[in-house]
């Protein structure tokens, strides 16, 4: 096989080395070649920098290894042709496995063009993604701090969850907050109830009255501290991130008019996608890439059933979240597709389904920056040409007679 890259490396990333193999042209029109391992602190990256310079090497190729690599990149970057390849698909032949060999793989691999690079963002939006990610790690955080809070108050036989809507409202808060300063009385912790919920306060006294003991209080006092920081801290991770997304205002305004996609989820799809549409082929590329395309296992002309593809499973986790929302929105094309969906697949289907939508239409308003518009409620019924047989069917299932008659115009 012909090389395509007359000078390519190969790097074998690990935690606390880089082995670096370069292939150059040799005599008698064979590669030659050089090896040599560095330290991964920034100095010995510098040196691997220069060291690959004075061969004149082009393209680089590594492994996508945990976030081993992305020191390596960013130092590497704008200096060389840089291909990040997935670690399943560059595997070499099992037997005789060392940190050379691979480097030397690699290298071989980026020589003829065999590794097909993933999709690496410009940093502007590798900055916005890690943002964004670190919000959702936050907002578990706070959701795993308010699940203690409410397992502290059924050990104690506090009920007040089986009552209020929301434990953590301006009702909840404010009894949270009596409770950890030792007020224990359900007459005096029920009164602090506001709105409907006042409507509710003979229940409460019920609800109310449990055993809640000293060690209960200081549990609630520190769960609570905690769970203040969290929330101010993600108020200063939202105002950062809003000052991060300013450059992208056009795309966000285009991604909010998709049912279920609020600003929060926008600036997800965005870190996560980036603007730049042309980096996928097509929509159906970006399905799959992001892991909401349907799994393909076909053998001997049939097809078998397949689960979802492996995609990025932080675009996956907003496209779903998405889709939850565009399920409760009334009047939408979503809404309608995942209830008809729902019926035949189940819920979880269903839902990916509609995520896998989402990002359809992500994809063309962000490659043709254009707006989105929604199909309506009525448009799987009225396109459906079965759709009255069907319906027939349904009645006369229930033991109905059905004449169809059509109406005058």
């Amino acid at each position: 096989m012909d090389a395509i890259v007359e000078r390519a490396a190969g790097l074998d990333v690990h935690q606390a080395t880089v082995v670096a193999c370069v292939l150059v042209p040799g005599a008698r029109g064979r590669a030659k070649k050089e090896i040599r391992t560095f330290g991964t602190v920034t100095e010995e990256l510098a040196a691997l920098r220069d060291w690959l310079a004075g061969f004149g090497v082009t393209h680089v190729g590594m492994e996508s290894t945990g976030v081993y690599w992305v020191p390596v990149f960013r130092m590497l970057e704008g200096h060389f042709d840089l291909v990040v390849g997935n670690a399943t698909h560059i595997r070499n032949v099992p037997g005789r496995k060392t940190d050379v060999k691979d480097s030397e793989w690699l290298a071989d691999l980026v020589r003829h063009g065999l590794i097909r690079p993933s999709f690496v963002p410009p940093p502007p939006i590798r900055e916005l993604r890690e943002l964004t990610r670190y919000r959702r790690k936050l907002c578990q955080d706070q959701a795993r701090e308010r699940n203690r809070i409410q397992k502290l108050l059924e050990t104690a036989g506090i009920k007040l969850a089986s009552v209020a809507s929301d434990v953590f409202g301006k009702s909840g808060r404010a009894m949270l907050a009596a409770l950890a300063q030792g007020t224990t009385t359900p007459h005096t912790l029920a009164q602090l109830a506001k709105g409907s919920l006042r409507q509710k306060i003979p229940v409460l006294l019920k609800a109310l009255d449990g055993r809640f003991e000293a060690h209960h209080r200081f549990l609630l006092e520190f769960e609570l501290k905690r769970l203040g920081e969290l929330e101010a801290s993600l108020v200063d991770l939202d105002a950062h991130i809003e000052s991060k997304l300013v450059p992208y205002e056009s795309e966000l305004k285009l991604l909010v008019q998709i049912p279920g996609v609020d600003r929060i989820i926008a600036s997800s799809i965005l870190a996560e996608l980036g603007p730049d549409m042309t980096i996928f082929p097509s929509a159906r590329h970006a399905a799959a890439w992001a892991g909401v395309s349907p799994g393909c296992n076909q053998t001997g002309g049939k097809n078998r059933r397949s689960g979802v593809r492996k995609g990025n499973v932080h675009l996956t986790t907003v496209l779903v979240q998405a889709a939850s929302s565009a399920s409760r929105t009334r009047g939408t094309y979503l809404r309608d597709k995942y209830w008809r969906l729902k019926a035949r697949r189940g819920s979880m289907r269903a839902l990916l389904a509609i995520a896998h939508k989402i990002l359809v239409a992500a994809y063309h308003m962000l490659r043709d920056s254009i707006g989105y518009v929604d199909l309506g409620s009525d448009y799987l019924r009225t396109r459906s040409p079965t759709s009255k047989r069907v319906l027939v069917r349904q009645l006369e299932a229930l033991g109905y007679q059905v004449t169809l008659t059509k109406s005058p115009a």
